[in-house]
């Protein structure tokens, strides 16, 4: 199945993988997004509309944001139910506990993301989760790096995941598209590998060119820090959790909540919070022998 979304692309396929398994459509779905510049001509016209910024560097969240750059890359995941994948044996590195996916309607233009729209993808994904807000660590935001869609996008975030949060416990925020740029179609699956991958591992890898917070948000009553250096995971006496949220001028939004799997100290069970009976969560999982293949 093709799914084209503009920018939203993957993370909308991984969705509609999430529903297909449960639904019992298949048993087994690889997901993946990939990205190559191929056409000159598009690059132009997107530096000329004021999209790419002049100097070459994705600085996401930062007052000197200026628009973002194109990226080259591709990913991909297995998607399995979670009870299967214990079954057979299967290297987890991660659990989808819930996913949601939107449209923006009628929004104020093709390049304006559309606040109240993403904040509503957010909350659907965390009741389908089960999950209030304060039990999401960390955020692996869509960040292009735009002067418009950077303030949307967080006023949107900090609407929903500062609901009933300890200001002494921010949501950390970071963007992939500061390390290899915007993957565009393949952006979403990028953002939820490097999410999965520091669930795994523990460590929230340093968000680049954040040096003067975007002067357009109020930070503390958004109750947000951005990941300006590598940190471990917040020690917390449950899971760790992580939503990834993307979004496109296509107007559709999409937003995934993960949670770690085998971690240290952090047990998961098949049937945590599942008493309101959502579906079973859905395992991230790597079929690959080796370190090296992880989940990209």
């Amino acid at each position: 199945m093709v799914v084209d979304t503009a920018c939203s692309s993957s993370l909308v396929a991984v969705h509609q993988a999430v529903a297909g398994l449960h639904r019992g459509d298949a048993d087994l779905a690889l997901v993946g997004g990939v990205q190559a510049i191929l056409f000159g001509r598009l690059s132009a016209l997107r530096a000329k509309a004021g999209m790419l910024s002049p100097n070459g560097r994705c600085k996401t969240f930062d007052a000197a944001a200026d628009g973002y750059v194109r990226g080259e890359g591709c990913g991909i995941v297995v998607l399995k139910r979670l009870d299967e994948a214990e079954r057979d044996g299967d290297r987890i590195w991660a659990v989808i506990r819930g996913s949601a996916v939107n449209q923006d309607g009628t929004g104020p233009g093709l390049t304006v993301p559309e606040g109240p729209a993403q904040q509503r993808a957010i909350e659907d994904a965390l009741a389908r989760a089960s999950l209030a807000p304060a039990e999401v660590d960390y955020l692996e935001a869509h960040g292009t790096g735009t002067r418009v869609g950077d303030p949307t996008e967080l006023g949107a975030a900090g609407a929903v995941y500062g609901r009933d949060r300890d200001r002494n416990r921010p949501l950390l925020i970071g963007s992939v598209k500061t390390n290899i740029g915007h993957l565009e179609s393949a952006a979403g699956i990028a953002g939820l590998i490097k999410a999965t991958l520091a669930l795994k591992r523990g460590i929230i890898p340093k968000h680049l060119h954040f040096e003067n917070p975007n002067p357009g948000l109020d930070w503390d009553r958004l109750a947000l820090k951005v990941t300006a250096e590598a940190s471990s995971w917040p020690d917390v006496d449950r899971p760790w959790r992580a939503g990834v949220n993307s979004f496109g001028f296509s107007g559709t939004n999409a937003h995934v909540v993960l949670e770690s799997y085998g971690t240290a100290g952090n047990t998961l069970t098949g049937d945590v919070h599942l008493a309101a009976g959502p579906p079973r969560p859905l395992p991230l999982i790597d079929m690959s022998q080796g370190e090296a293949g992880s989940v990209a």
